[in-house]
């Protein structure tokens, strides 16, 4: 069947596919608890029906706070079958960026999760512009509960006015209003219609190596385009869905299901291989170095230019030491795909090398998301680029260097915001702000941001981005931004690896006390200089780390140096340090 509208996705599964009771699956005390699709469809029909009759109409707005649950898909599907606008919203974000997407959206229905989240919007609510309807998926006394609403929907009274409504449902309908994180100022509504975010599925879903036999387990955000586009493609793939319990749990949800591919951001891989470094170290003789020479191995992969002696050592390393580690991922792993930021070369050549095949892409949600993505055919892959631009978009480099974007992908504007849309998309071109470079072979690089980007008092240009991604592949460095707009160099502020450097001072008899004490030890800071010192070598004169902080705790979306899909948020950081930078460069 055609596939106009995000919803069509699910009688295009009941078509297509063999029915299995496990379409969707959350943990519930401890238990998998799984739906068809079946289940999937009378509930997003249920919803549509109960919106019905509390007077919700197509282009009204509701919002969902919420951790992935399969709860979060029924609301979803049923918001857009009755032609509703789905503002999900982050969970993590602040008071005042609550108080301000509510009014701004003019949400009239709130999904929120369980007490906890409750607690975090209650107090704003009387202080919105509008009144809002608010359900939970858990009991929290004093609103009413997701099954209250199950229970008013009767989706055979509405049958005929639901169809009518489907019917009257266009592709460039806004199917969603999604608000982006941002570094700076208030979110940006972002309105993506049905059009936008299925031309990037149709353009993708073959890219996946998986069939309606396979699972996905997903833990990344889905109020974040990213991770919701990539679950309509398992829909579309007819993929079971698997929600991890939470960050903490990623690494048993895998190993109790054995997924066939996951798809993430490049801050899980980085910890991912960190502790399978930790757990190397901690070997001897020499099964220590058989791990660290088939580590070395890795660093040197290729996707398609290998010799027969290369192939011939990764499979003796492939026996004696990858297999353990594709066995941690579940044992079954045909796809790691990551996007969100930029992914450090030497973590893809090490994956692929381990027989985890991992791709990195590159979007924004401006673009629904996806722009380029490596794929897994030869010639349309390669280490440190984002892949060739994907079929619905193109793809050109405007003459300072930024990345341009025209394609049936790109969002229709900026709510409200009529100004700031005219901004971004000129001519039908979106200006990403991000920099880059099309190479001989087509592929996309990402250079840096062009906003990221300063100018030394020396009037040098540095990408910080660059520097950044390099210098984490240290097993010292956990987090780190480079700074030095209008300073005479550049410099840095760290946030240590501390599980590492813990094993670094018991290997050199040093006591470890605090964070705090041991970032200030002599030692440990000279540990560090020839850490850059390293780096330093392949940087260019303007672009060395001259001096750098260290800093005692790791950034955090609570903590506010991060954003809610991960990204350095640079303008709190300088501010929230702005003390520690006067001393670097001695002001």
């Amino acid at each position: 069947m055609e596939l106009k509208r995000i919803f069509d996705l699910l009688p295009r599964y009941e078509n297509e596919f063999v029915p299995k009771d496990d379409c969707l699956a959350g943990k519930v005390n401890k238990e998998w608890v799984k739906y068809s699709l079946k289940d999937f469809r009378n509930y997003a029909d249920i919803i549509s029906s109960a919106l019905i009759n509390i007077g919700i109409k197509k282009g009204d707005k509701i919002a969902t706070i919420s951790s992935n649950r399969p709860e979060w898909n029924f609301v979803d599907f049923g918001v857009l079958q009755i032609g509703a606008v789905h503002v999900p919203i982050y969970p993590t974000i602040s008071e005042q960026d609550y108080k301000y997407i509510l009014n701004h959206s003019e949400v009239k229905v709130l999904f929120v999760e369980d007490a906890f989240l409750y607690k975090k919007i209650k107090h704003i609510l009387n202080q919105l512009s509008q009144d809002i309807i608010v359900f939970s998926f858990t009991k929290v006394e004093g609103i009413k509960q997701f099954d209250e609403l199950l229970d008013n929907g009767k989706p055979e009274a509405h049958k005929i006015q639901l169809d009518d409504i489907k019917a009257s449902i266009d592709e460039d309908d806004i199917a969603t209003l999604i608000y982006t994180s941002g570094t700076t100022g208030n979110p940006k509504g972002v309105m993506l219609t049905h059009k936008n975010i299925l031309s990037n599925v149709l353009s993708l879903f073959h890219i996946f190596p998986v069939d309606q036999t396979s699972k996905c387990l997903s833990y990344l955000p889905l109020c974040h385009v990213y991770e919701r586009t990539n679950i309509y493609i398992y829909l579309y793939l007819g993929v079971s869905i698997y929600y991890a319990e939470s960050m903490a749990t990623i690494g048993d949800n895998l190993k109790e299901i054995s997924p066939e591919i996951l798809t993430t951001v490049p801050r899980l891989l980085e910890k991912v291989f960190d502790k399978i470094i930790g757990k190397g170290r901690k070997l001897n003789g020499i099964a220590k170095q058989l791990f660290f020479w088939a580590v070395r191995l890795g660093e040197k992969y290729e996707y398609d230019d290998r010799s027969l002696l290369y192939d011939l050592r990764l499979k003796i390393a492939d026996k004696l030491i990858f297999v353990k580690w594709r066995e941690a991922l579940g044992g079954n792993m045909r796809a790691v795909i990551s996007g969100g930021a930029a992914i450090q070369p030497r973590l893809a050549r090490v994956f692929n090398a381990a027989g985890i095949p991992l791709i990195e892409g590159y979007g924004m949600t401006e673009t629904s998301p996806v722009i380029a993505v490596n794929t897994f055919e030869p010639g349309q892959r390669k280490v440190g680029t984002v892949g060739p631009p994907i079929k619905c978009n193109q793809v050109k480099i405007s003459e300072r260097g930024e990345i341009l974007v025209k394609g049936d992908n790109v969002m229709k504007g900026y709510f409200k915001d009529p100004e700031m849309t005219k901004e971004a998309i000129v001519d039908g071109w979106m200006h990403t702000g991000d920099q880059g470079i099309i190479d001989d072979d087509g592929m996309l690089k990402i250079t840096g941001r062009v906003k990221e980007i300063f100018k030394t008092s020396m009037g040098k240009y540095i990408s910080p981005v660059l520097l950044e991604n390099k210098i984490k592949e240290s097993p010292f460095v956990d987090q780190i931004m480079v700074i030095g707009e209008n300073q005479k160099f550049a410099a840095a502020l760290i946030v240590p690896a501390f599980e590492h450097l813990r094993s670094w001072c018991k290997i050199k008899e040093i006591e470890y006390t605090t964070n705090a004490e041991m970032i200030k030890d002599k030692l440990i800071i000279n540990r560090y200089k020839r850490e850059i010192n390293c780096f330093n070598k392949d940087f260019g004169d303007t672009e060395k780390i001259k001096r750098f902080e260290l800093i005692d705790h790791e950034w955090t979306i609570d903590s506010g140096e991060i954003t809610p899909n991960l990204k350095l948020k640079r303008k709190s950081i300088q501010d929230k340090y702005d003390g520690l930078i006067n001393k670097i460069f001695g002001i």
